[in-house]
């Protein structure tokens, strides 16, 4: 029997990984040359700090150097985070906190958030977006989902009061249960009882040309029905043979571009004026390395780890979805660090690629792809001229050898290690 494309359950997201360490240790990368290539980096990584053993924010940035990231998406405007960030050139989306989105909803509130808690931090720190409040539709808080579009117009109005709406794009980021129909991708469909929400929510990207924001989990739909999907299908295998949609004539060769593009089928269902120009981008996905009762079948360090890298393979193309084939996939990989106090089932603690202390959960590895024509408008690149797809370090590996880099802790730095293999 076909595997199903996974009915998508809400997804138990809250928070995010914390991009800081001070060194990396033992993680092995293997990396083939691609010649002529231009390294752009579409990979972006959540940073969260629920936890009470995480370095410093300073920590992150040799990390993200070496893992050449020049994305990162924040859940909060901590100014000891922001002011770590000033002066890097890293695209930061910054959270506004759900609590705050009462305040923010009122145009003076909105005004007077923004000058205490992002201005102070501008130009040198580079902002990109605010993400207003996180999965707020799937939750139930009604008061919550009534101020979250109020919120997100009143802010992108001071942004345009301050000339920073050009800058600074305002969205928020949704959990795929707010996807009533997921399968297949072309019966994509909101629930009926959030239109009269995401409706105007739509018109308002559409006008300001902010892109929709999903956190999308193959892990759960596995998890959920392990007999009606296939692992490698949910992996990103790239030699599972996929699956087709009849209603589009279209092959879905893993589970997460057909979470994308039934997503985007649910915009053009409820409103295609808006289906023409919004962007859908990955705001979370990952695999959890370890789980409780329940979850230890599909939370491991091995499906951690081919998810993780098949993933950066992924985006490393350059391409899109099987619907949106010009629209390279962005993604924020959720997560770079264990946090050991968020709540929720154990793999809630366990998507991070490094342990607080900076060791590797799990050994990464994936051969990066030709990236043709460079990046576009608005991509930071990293790198030099290097020509590779880099996770790992951003020296000139030697034309037709394949080697293994690995950084270890050492006093006052960080020791590059390299053998060739």
């Amino acid at each position: 029997m076909a595997p199903r494309l996974g009915c998508l359950r809400p997804q138990h997201r809250t928070g995010a990984i914390h991009l800081a360490v001070a060194a990396l240790c033992a993680l092995v990368l293997a990396l083939a040359p691609a010649s002529g290539a231009t390294y752009v980096p579409l990979l972006g990584i959540n940073y969260g700090r629920v936890g009470n053993n995480l370095p410093p924010p300073q920590a992150a940035l040799p990390l993200l150097r070496n893992l050449g990231i020049a994305r990162v998406r924040l859940y909060d405007p901590d100014p000891a985070t922001l002011r770590a960030f000033a002066r890097t050139n890293i695209e930061l989306y910054v959270g506004v906190p759900d609590q705050a989105l009462a305040t923010v909803a009122d145009p003076a509130g909105a005004t007077a958030w923004l000058k205490s808690s992002i201005l102070p931090s501008l130009p040198d720190t580079k902002i990109v977006a605010l993400t207003v409040g996180n999965e707020v539709l799937t939750g139930n808080d009604t008061a919550l989902i009534r101020n979250l579009l109020p919120a997100m117009q009143a802010l992108h109005d001071a942004l345009a009061a301050a000339n920073l709406d050009k800058q600074i794009a305002v969205t928020t980021a949704h959990n795929l249960g707010i996807l009533g129909t997921s399968y297949p991708p072309s019966a994509g469909a909101f629930r009926k009882d959030l239109l009269p929400v995401l409706c105007p929510i739509l018109d308002f990207h559409a006008r300001t040309g902010s892109p929709f924001l999903v956190n999308a989990y193959p892990y759960f739909a596995y998890s959920d029905d392990p007999k009606g999907i296939r692992l490698d299908y949910a992996l990103l295998e790239p030699s599972d043979p996929g699956v087709p949609d009849a209603g589009t004539g279209l092959h879905y060769p893993n589970l997460l571009v057909a979470q994308v593009d039934a997503a985007y089928h649910a915009i053009a269902a409820a409103n295609s004026a808006a289906a023409r120009t919004v962007e859908i981008r990955v705001s979370e996905t990952g695999w959890p390395s370890a789980g409780g009762a329940g979850e230890k079948d599909a939370a491991t360090p091995q499906n951690a780890a081919r998810y993780n890298s098949n993933l950066m393979r992924l985006v490393a193309q350059w391409k899109g979805t099987p619907l949106k084939p010009a629209v390279p996939l962005r993604v924020y990989v959720f997560a770079l660090y264990n946090e050991n106090t968020k709540p929720g089932p154990a793999s809630e603690r366990h998507y991070g690629l490094f342990n607080p202390d900076s060791t590797p959960v799990y050994q990464l590895t994936y051969i990066p792809a030709h990236v043709p024509g460079g990046g576009g408008a608005g991509d930071n690149t990293t790198g030099g001229d290097n020509g590779y797809y880099d996770i790992s370090a951003a020296s000139r590996l030697p034309t037709g050898r394949w080697w293994t880099w690995a950084q270890a802790a050492v006093a006052g730095g960080v020791a590059l290690l390299m053998r060739a293999v």
